[in-house]
């Protein structure tokens, strides 16, 4: 009898690998504009050896950010294809009213409810830390977020391409 192996499936996402100049300013910025703390299981990595992550979450460690400081051995590499996160309603819709704040666009203007793209089925913000990794922040609770954010507040959104094409799709 002959034992079929289990097919490979990939994992959940563990963490991203990002560059910065300081990790210590950098955690600080993260832990302040994007509620990230260092995961305390990981700190002997950032602090045993030379060139070590600093582990940053902000989901209780379930996926997270491994800040490396920028050094000849590893430039200075800005994460430009970007990170997407994924939020609740709620903290969407919090992130929203706290702009504009200290959070950039990737143009590197101040990030403005009015840069909320509309995907359809989900929002959106395209967004940078100030190292020029860039990000996307996502909420797919759309038709709360349009009823409850989008149209009491004014909001003007960002569409990539012609609503048109979803409707198309429906």
């Amino acid at each position: 009898m002959t034992v079929k192996k289990p097919k490979f499936r990939m994992g959940r996402l563990d963490h991203v690998h990002i560059r910065v100049p300081d990790r210590a300013e950098a955690a600080a910025w993260y832990a302040e504009h994007l509620g990230f703390e260092a995961v305390e299981r990981f700190d002997f990595w950032a602090t045993g050896f030379e060139g070590g992550p600093l582990q940053i979450t902000a989901d209780g460690g379930k996926t997270m950010l491994a800040l490396f400081e920028a050094s000849p051995r590893q430039p200075m590499l800005k994460q430009e294809t970007g990170v997407a996160f994924s939020v609740d309603a709620e903290m969407f819709t919090a992130f929203t009213r706290a702009l504009p704040g200290d959070i950039r666009a990737p143009s590197g203007e101040p990030l403005v409810p009015d840069n909320i793209v509309d995907f359809d089925l989900c929002w959106a913000f395209d967004f940078a830390d100030p190292w020029g990794n860039r990000y996307e922040l996502n909420c797919y609770d759309y038709e709360r977020i349009a009823a409850e954010l989008i149209a009491p507040d004014g909001i003007s959104p960002v569409r990539y391409w012609p609503r048109g094409l979803y409707e198309a799709h429906q």
